[in-house]
């Protein structure tokens, strides 16, 4: 009986050690920098601890506690590497553009858990929900692009238009975690045979956008040697206006002239109008000046007397009668 006794309390005294053991083992736990817990009361989440040190807590079962990364982490969509081996999974990258054309596209997000209690339990398998929105928001906007962008200039726009299409859906689930970047690793077609269909077209519109280019280099030089000719044209009639305006005010001034001249003796006006126009439209007629009284008649021979004349008085005569031609023509035009 005593014995009986005496084996029941040493194995009182071994399950009170345990207890004790378990409950301070368990009463305490140690978070690393790069750590990041979350402390559960009976299954509920009560708070999450992101400062590195020693903590106490209430042992187990009452309450546990769950560490999480804070590292980013990567997600290769489309590939695989391991051990310095890439392998591909062309299923997962081929999709079609905007432009009805196949590509093959593969990249890598980058990502934290910023919120571990949800990472923990708002879902099952949140990286299996990552992967698939991943695909989801690249398939997305490749689909929205065309082949050429998505080959050449474009692929900065696809990595932002991706990156913020997946943070909201990350942000719509509600699974804790964060996009921190996503790179586009490869865009490519599908086999060589459209490799080389696309070079061809590529080509051919660089080959186009060369001779557009010759084009309008031709058009402008055109363009501007016949705007070069159109100013001279134009200042060449500015010139001849001017000019004919300048002639106008001086044959204006000359009419004035000679019809003041005009109303101070108009016989003699009229007389010397009236030689002068003969002698214009009759430049070879023999003139004379003749007087008949009725007795014997009298007439003064214009031309031999301009033969006499010495040879500066001819050619000073000549000016006079040119300038009276010049004016009696002014005269008839105002008259008219």
């Amino acid at each position: 009986m005593v014995s009986i006794r005496r084996l029941l309390t040493i194995i009182g005294f071994i399950f009170l050690i345990s207890i004790l053991g378990l409950v301070a083992i368990t009463s305490w736990y140690t978070v690393d920098e790069s750590e990041q817990a979350v402390i559960t009361t009976f299954g509920k989440v009560e708070e999450g601890i992101t400062e590195p040190g020693l903590h106490f807590k209430w042992p187990w079962p009452i309450q546990s506690v769950k560490k999480l990364s804070k590292e980013t982490f990567s997600l290769q969509f489309g590939y695989k590497e391991k051990d310095g081996k890439v392998e591909s999974f062309p299923k997962e990258t081929k999709m079609i553009t905007g432009d009805e054309n196949i590509v093959l596209a593969d990249m890598v997000v980058q990502w934290k858990i910023t919120n571990p209690a949800k990472y923990l339990f708002n879902a099952e398998n949140p990286k299996e929900i990552l992967r698939d929105a991943t695909s989801a928001s690249l398939r997305s906007i490749i689909g929205s692009t065309k082949i050429d962008n998505a080959l050449t200039s474009g692929k900065v726009e696809i990595e932002a238009q991706v990156q913020e299409l997946l943070s909201s859906l990350m942000k719509k689930y509600d699974i804790g975690i964060s996009i921190i970047a996503v790179k586009l690793q490869d865009v490519d077609l599908p086999n060589e045979e459209v490799r080389k269909a696309f070079t061809n077209v590529t080509d051919a519109r660089e080959m186009m956008n060369t001779k557009i280019n010759e084009a309008n280099k031709y058009r402008n030089k055109r363009t501007k040697e016949a705007e070069g000719e159109r100013d001279a044209i134009i200042s060449k009639a500015e010139g001849d206006r001017a000019s004919r305006i300048e002639q106008a005010k001086g044959e204006v001034a000359l009419f004035n002239s000679l019809y003041n001249e005009y109303k101070n003796s108009k016989e003699i006006t009229e007389k010397r109008l009236i030689l002068e126009t003969i002698d214009s439209v009759l430049p070879n007629a023999q003139i004379y000046i003749m007087k008949d009284d009725g007795n014997t008649m009298k007439y003064f021979p214009v031309q031999p007397m301009q033969q006499v004349l010495p040879n500066d008085q001819q050619s000073q005569q000549k000016a006079d009668q040119s300038s009276e031609n010049t004016q009696k023509r002014g005269e008839n035009n105002g008259q008219e």
